[in-house]
């Protein structure tokens, strides 16, 4: 073990990802410590860490709550507000920022730290995925490193860690559970209701991340944030559906020889991967009654009703901005699906509207990513018009 707990900043610490990390920090009290902690507007749940925690900076995106915020926050805490607030939790004392952000939204913390050199905890795809030329060059920055806290891209980290070299890799198989609409056919599925879209079979998330669990579009984003990661090519990343949710992925070499990783499915694991990385927690999230296990099965996915998987290979294969596209129309789409304004087939058929009138540009600035994000986010708005 390193000496001295980890010094860890959470941007996101109040939505599903955040809270758990939090779950991390209380089974290892002398293995991290939290310098800082930042939300979007929940102040209630914020208020409650800060006390719990006693981080020297707290950080909230809504301005309009930042006086409250410092009325109830321990006497001494900095309080950081704006909309560049969370971002700046990078420039705190932390060695590892864990990006719990839900959305493109999560981008300014993704570049922020990785510009620092710091490590860089990914919980939040979308920014990777969307502005990747950017993300790619910040990367590059000396010290700078990304550990993926999404359980797919978690097991695939361990399983390269475990071969020693990715110089092998034939390909990446990324398991997904299915969802809650598994076995089912597109007729079945145009009367679903909001409810049954966020009743996952197996993960406890956030609504967005769930309903894109449910279009298969958490998985597409997975295959383009794997290709971003992993520089192993489009063409060599495949998915399968693996209901049981214990094997987290996979990646077979040039020899044929395959190495899963295998544990219960808890987002706690790997979370607490990236956070005490390069060693190990102690608490044993994933441990499994193998006795228990039954059976363990696998199937292709139906690309003809989860029509979200096929478009993120297709936007993969374009590449430049088509990837932010794609998010931005589906964070749209979802978002009015949650709001009751449309159907959950109707998901697809905006991503598909809008990335049928995608325009290249190149991403050289986050200006460029931002410029891309609001042009698709108008497009996907117009589709949302003529579907309902």
């Amino acid at each position: 073990m390193a000496a001295g707990p980890r010094r860890i900043a959470i941007a996101g610490s109040t939505g599903s990802i955040g809270t758990q990390a939090l779950d991390v920090v209380r089974t290892s009290p002398s293995g991290l410590e939290v310098v800082a902690l930042g939300a979007f507007s929940s102040v209630d749940l914020l208020v409650d860490q800060a006390r719990e925690f006693r981080p020297p900076v707290v950080a909230l995106a809504d301005s309009s709550r930042a006086a409250e915020l410092r009325e109830r926050v321990p006497e001494g805490t900095e309080v950081r507000a704006g909309p560049e607030a969370l971002a700046s939790l990078a420039e705190t004392g932390a060695e590892t920022v864990l990006n719990a952000v839900v959305g493109f939204a999560g981008l300014g913390v993704t570049i922020r730290t990785l510009e620092l050199g710091k490590r860089l905890a990914l919980a939040n795809k979308e920014s990777l995925i969307a502005g990747a030329p950017v993300v790619q060059r910040a990367r590059r920055t000396p010290g700078a490193e990304i550990l993926p806290v999404d359980s797919e891209h978690c097991a695939i980290h361990q399983c390269l860690r475990a071969a020693g070299s990715a110089a092998s890799v034939r390909r990446i198989v990324l398991t997904a559970s299915g969802g809650p609409f598994r076995g089912r056919k597109a007729e079945d599925l145009r009367e679903v209701t909001i409810s049954e879209a966020l009743a996952h079979p197996t993960w406890s998330m956030g609504p967005k991340i769930t309903i894109d669990s449910s279009t298969l579009m958490n998985k597409g984003l997975e295959v383009l944030e794997a290709n971003e990661l992993f520089g192993v090519g489009i063409d060599s990343i495949e998915v399968v559906v693996h209901p049981q949710s214990i094997v987290h992925s996979m990646v077979e070499f040039s020899d044929g020889a395959t190495i899963a990783q295998l544990s219960h499915p808890d987002m706690r694991l790997p979370i607490s991967y990236c956070l005490m990385y390069p060693d190990r927690g102690e608490h044993p999230y994933g441990a499994m009654d193998w006795a228990a296990v039954s059976s363990l099965e696998f199937e292709p996915p139906d690309l003809h009703t989860f029509g979200c998987l096929p478009l993120a290979f297709e936007a993969a294969r374009v590449g430049g901005a088509a990837p932010a596209w794609l998010n931005a129309a589906n964070e749209v789409a979802v978002a009015a699906f949650l709001a009751g304004g449309i159907g959950w087939s109707q998901i697809a058929d905006v991503v598909a509207e809008a990335l049928a009138v995608f325009e290249p540009v190149e991403l050289r600035s986050i200006e460029d990513v931002l410029e891309a994000d609001a042009r698709a986010r108008v497009v996907a708005e117009e589709a949302l018009t003529r579907l309902s």
